[in-house]
């Protein structure tokens, strides 16, 4: 079988195969194919980050407007919603990224890939097969995939895709997990009229983020009407007539979850309790690699692996950047040259778009002491900027800082309350800056404006940490 060839291919098309793509290529001689058996685009645009948004961002207008006087209430109009969702992802349609790609010089090839020998691609379509090969190198971005384990296969569940998905909303869900699909799915299901039941293994919402961030969470969700089961695990899973509807639709007859509280019935069930990558039928064992290899980033030079199928967090914004990352190391050694890179990792932001919104960046509290730094904190209400204040009349949440002791460095930051996601990268920048706090208190944030939220912070730190410290 004759072999296209390429300097640059990359296995799948989301937001991290295409930026690979992209920064491999761009401004070289050298051409670049992306794989993509599903729409180009992938996950996020279509089933993740686009759509989840789209359905909370007027949920949360619906909130402030409850809750400012001198404006009339908004209510969520579910239809509306449902319809803005669509044309956020395009109505399912990828031309626009085709489109992108064209405009890009990369070539888009419709199909699954499977690796078949070093830097060779075999493509299986519809039309057929047909091998691609790389002269510089092959990207694995197949991204991930909803962990659904033994126990709910055969009852066909909901997963990520099914609830940004929705079409037929169910009356009673159970959604079982605590982590950010679930809360975020809980808000935007109960807006859209769904009795939502989170059932929740551990002991708090939203585990990898500081505790009084879940609980605040916590607090609004059952404001809103959603029962949060804590430390119940599901013990077995059954359901009548399951049937592969299609995406969004109810997958049959009644759910009954067995639990450690008990037994719970509904509608549908969503299973939110994680991703893993796709790594799955790839042909790794052709070059005598394994999905650990993949993972653990023990790759020959010519193979890389960039966004959620590389292990690491399964975000949209991290696979991004390693992508960035991917692509200029490869433009660089076609040249001959080493690409530049920071020294350090860089930190890792989440938002979590839930009511109140959550972020952070970088370690908690905890994970700060466990790394065996002496640890000084500072947190204040959210509202005690007066920018914050005015944005609503009732602003929730409390907002924190992680600070080093001995070298007066940002360890982490988290903020719970309005424009809590609009606050997170500054301190993103200053972790990856290493600028510390007694420099930070000179970047003067403007008045009245929910950034000034940073200097209520900072003024609330020991007086001795306004000064370097001490040689």
């Amino acid at each position: 079988m004759d072999a296209q060839e390429h300097d640059v291919v990359v296995i799948g098309g989301g937001p991290a195969g295409e930026n690979a793509a992209q920064y491999a290529v761009e401004g070289t001689p050298m051409t670049a194919a992306i794989i993509e058996g599903e729409l180009l685009g992938g996950e996020c645009s279509y089933w993740a980050c686009m759509p989840s948004k789209a359905l909370l961002r007027p949920v949360a207008v619906s909130g402030v407007t409850a809750d400012l006087p001198g404006v009339s209430t908004a209510h969520v109009a579910p239809k509306a919603l449902l319809e803005r969702r669509d044309t956020w992802v395009s109505h399912y349609d990828d031309s626009g990224q085709q489109q992108w790609a064209d405009g890009a010089g990369i070539a888009v090839l419709r199909g699954t890939g499977v690796l078949v020998g070093e830097r060779t691609v075999r493509v299986t379509s519809a039309d057929g097969d047909r091998l691609v090969r790389a002269r510089e190198a092959v990207v694995i971005a197949t991204g991930s995939a909803a962990h659904v384990p033994e126990p709910y296969v055969d009852v066909l569940p909901w997963d990520s895709r099914d609830a940004t998905g929705v079409v037929e909303v169910p009356d009673r869900l159970l959604v079982v997990g605590g982590g950010v699909v679930a809360c975020e799915a809980a808000t935007w299901m109960s807006a859209l009229g769904s009795e939502v039941t989170l059932v929740v293994r551990g002991p708090r919402l939203l585990g990898r983020a500081e505790p009084f961030a879940g609980q605040a969470v916590l607090e609004r969700l059952r404001e809103r009407g959603v029962r949060v089961l804590l430390g119940t695990s599901v013990e077995s899973v059954r359901r009548q007539d399951a049937e592969a509807t299609g995406t969004g639709r109810i997958h049959g007859g009644p759910v009954t979850l067995t639990t450690s509280g008990g037994d719970l019935e509904a509608d549908e069930v969503l299973l939110a309790i994680g991703r893993q990558p796709r790594l799955d039928d790839l042909g790794l064992s052709s070059v005598d690699l394994s999905a650990d290899d993949v993972t653990s980033g023990r790759l020959p030079e010519w193979l890389h692996v960039v966004g959620d199928a590389s292990g690491g967090p399964p975000l949209t914004h991290w696979g991004k950047h390693q992508a960035r990352l991917v692509g200029a190391r490869i433009a660089a050694a076609a040249a001959g040259e080493v690409a530049w890179e920071p020294d350090r990792e860089a930190p890792v932001p989440q938002v979590v778009f839930t009511e109140p919104e959550v972020a952070y960046v970088g370690m908690t509290e905890a994970q700060a002491r466990d790394a065996g730094h002496d640890v000084v904190l500072t947190r204040v209400p959210t509202s005690s900027a007066a920018g914050t204040s005015l944005l609503r009349d009732h602003v929730t949440g409390e907002s924190q800082l992680v600070v080093d002791a001995r070298s007066r460095l940002l360890l982490g930051a988290t903020f719970v309350g309005v424009e809590a996601g609009e606050l997170v990268h500054a301190a993103t920048v200053a972790i990856t800056g290493g600028v510390p706090v007694h420099v930070l208190r000179h970047a003067v944030a403007s008045f009245p404006t929910a950034s000034e939220l940073w200097l209520r912070l900072l003024e609330e730190l020991p007086r001795e940490m306004r000064t370097p410290p001490p040689d």
